[in-house]
């Protein structure tokens, strides 16, 4: 297996995300792949590292991918954060996401971290998430 399904993957997860109502209502437009340049919005979503392994096996070329998605906040509070995350975890937990290479075979969440950032002052959920994939 290569690494060659990644940016499938990821523009699956990305539309997916900007697609969904809840994610949208809150955080907005504000998901990212990039983030651009200017101001930041005081609450986002941005599509961060990932790691991939091979993983296949006799019925073909497979990789497992764990890819983080952060929530990201000015605001002293992990509140809003956690709505966002929230949202974030229930688009992408058993997903079925339509690949324009390959098929996802399973997406799960694998874990959370919060933490302060900013000298205390912002807030950054990352959320990993772990997709199968196969190459067809």
């Amino acid at each position: 297996m290569s690494y060659a399904i990644s940016a499938a993957l990821q523009r699956a997860v990305f539309g997916a995300l900007g697609a969904d109502p809840a994610v949208n209502d809150a955080v907005g437009t504000a998901i990212y792949d990039a983030l651009p340049s200017g101001s930041l919005p005081g609450l986002y979503v941005s599509l961060g590292p990932e790691s991939v392994r091979v993983a296949d096996d006799k019925t073909g070329a497979g990789a497992i991918h764990l890819f983080a998605v952060s929530v990201i906040t000015e605001t002293p509070g992990f509140s809003a954060a956690k709505v966002a995350a929230g949202a974030v975890c229930d688009v992408l937990h058993n997903a079925d996401l339509t690949l324009d290479r390959g098929r996802l075979v399973s997406m799960r969440f694998e874990r959370a971290r919060a933490t302060k950032i900013d000298k205390g002052t912002g807030r950054k959920i990352d959320l990993t998430f772990r997709a199968r994939v196969e190459d067809e």
